[in-house]
């Protein structure tokens, strides 16, 4: 079977996000583009790599609007479909998920949600102030071969940039957690959360926990704690003491003695030592015991781990907080790949916003008009979301279909090793090039071959990736 053979057989379980066969067909189209196009340049991209008429813009435009494609829904069925094509990461009974932001950049004035952002980076390539949307994503971490893992991204939203109401209190945290548990309770899984120490934080926690969720993050260099009360030998007058001796842990991190050595469990640090410290200690903002684990790493100094589940271990604590950076590989995959963020869905009657502006306050305009924000902010859900999706099914085939991307890659890179699960961008290579066995495959869905008949150009002499195909 083609690599289009087991791509189309994935993309079928999503079918009931769409309450119409043409809606989904389109979004099938939208699917494809993205995985095999060989720019970022919109949804033109998508008419150039499928070779369709100037017909097929407006349409595949109106698909990221219309109405008949359920978010939601969609969203569910995907993180459904992520357990089935991959091997998730489990401790113990939990799946393993990570969460970080991701800033995309956008110059468009009349874009809703597009504010004043600052960026925290140490790469020079980066501006530190910029105008763009600012996205919350959940990804799911999942094994992979050769004893490594990876990230498959489930999710991603818009979550600041737009008040409709001033009594909506909602923080970023707020909306982070709300994602993560819509996508747990569709799994009817519990799960554990690694994330950066932005998220070290009560509203993440106590959520996480009412529902036996658990958190492990990365803590504050300043944080503060609470021995535990040692326990009375009679009970005295008045309500019993909830904290303890109070302790930084800048200072714990002084006591060399207290400290053990061991190999490091982070992937890919072979021959490395680090030296590390446990202690269950009362925290205030969630008011119960939580474990820090103080680290002393040869190359990134010292690091302090909080985790609210008392069960695990530290090293294995130190080897799943290694894991959060695969998210960040995803992210790079996203923007520079798959374009995932390289929406450009301007609002004709939108106010047009000021550079170095911050968020759009709407609670005092017209319900017409916030109804058109609120159309246009859904419309970059649905890019971002397709975008999630294609980049998994890309993992999907480099994970479990190997030896057919490699098979299918008519290019080369230096550093290929086809024993090695291959890139997003090799697979995407591998897929454009093999795009002429798509159309055979897609006889198996009528209607699919009647619409791509329908926009289809015959005037147009074939890509060079497709005449290697035809002659391969």
């Amino acid at each position: 079977m083609t690599l289009w053979n087991q791509w189309l057989h994935a993309v079928m379980v999503l079918r009931p996000a769409c309450s119409r066969t043409r809606t989904f067909l389109w979004m099938l189209l939208v699917l494809m583009g993205l995985c095999c196009r060989a720019d970022n340049a919109g949804v033109t991209s998508f008419v150039r790599v499928l070779n369709f008429s100037g017909q097929a813009y407006h349409r595949f435009l109106h698909l990221f609007h219309s109405t008949a494609l359920d978010l939601d829904v969609l969203t569910a069925c995907w993180a459904r479909l992520c357990l089935v094509l991959f091997r998730p990461f489990e401790v113990g009974s939990r799946l393993v998920c990570l969460a970080d932001g991701i800033k995309a950049p956008k110059e468009g004035k009349r874009m809703p949600a597009v504010k004043h952002l600052h960026q925290q980076s140490a790469s020079n390539t980066k501006p530190e102030f910029i105008m763009g949307h600012s996205l919350q994503a959940v990804s799911l971490l999942v094994h992979a071969p050769g004893g490594h893992v990876a990230a498959i991204p489930l999710t991603s939203r818009i979550h600041e940039g737009l008040v409709f109401s001033n009594r909506d209190a909602r923080s970023l945290l707020d909306k982070l957690v709300a994602l993560l548990l819509s996508i747990a309770r569709g799994w009817d899984r519990k799960v554990l959360l690694i994330a950066d120490a932005y998220y070290a934080s009560a509203k993440v926690i106590t959520p996480l926990l009412d529902k036996q969720h658990h958190l492990l993050s990365r803590a504050k260099t300043n944080v503060v704690a609470y021995m535990p009360v040692p326990k009375a030998a009679s009970r005295g007058k008045g309500r019993p003491r909830i904290y303890g001796e109070k302790v930084r842990l800048k200072d714990l991190a002084r006591d060399d003695h207290e400290f053990t050595s061991a190999p490091s469990p982070v992937y890919g640090e072979n021959d490395m030592f680090v030296r590390y410290r446990v202690l269950d200690l009362m925290w205030r903002p969630v008011a119960r015991v939580v474990r820090f684990v103080i680290v002393h790493h040869p190359v990134r100094g010292t690091i302090f781990l909080l985790c609210t589940d008392l069960s695990l271990e530290p090293l294995q604590i130190l080897q799943l907080y290694g894991y959060r950076f695969k998210i960040e590989l995803g992210f790079r995959q996203a923007v520079h790949v798959l374009g995932a963020y390289a929406y450009h869905f301007w609002m004709a009657d939108m106010k047009p916003v000021r550079r170095g502006s911050g968020n759009q306050y709407l609670h005092r305009t017209s319900d017409s008009y916030r109804q058109a924000v609120r159309r246009k902010l859904r419309a970059y859900h649905v890019h971002v979301q397709l975008g999630c999706i294609a980049q998994g099914l890309l993992q999907h085939l480099a994970l479990n279909h190997t030896a057919a991307v490699w098979h299918y890659f008519r290019s080369w890179l230096r550093t290929m090793n086809p024993a090695m699960p291959p890139s997003e961008l090799i697979v995407a290579s591998a897929l454009r090039s093999s795009i002429t066995t798509f159309f055979p495959v897609c006889a198996l869905a009528p209607e699919l071959r009647k619409l791509v008949s329908t926009y289809y150009r015959e005037d147009l002499p074939p890509d060079i990736d497709q005449v290697d195909a035809m002659a391969a």
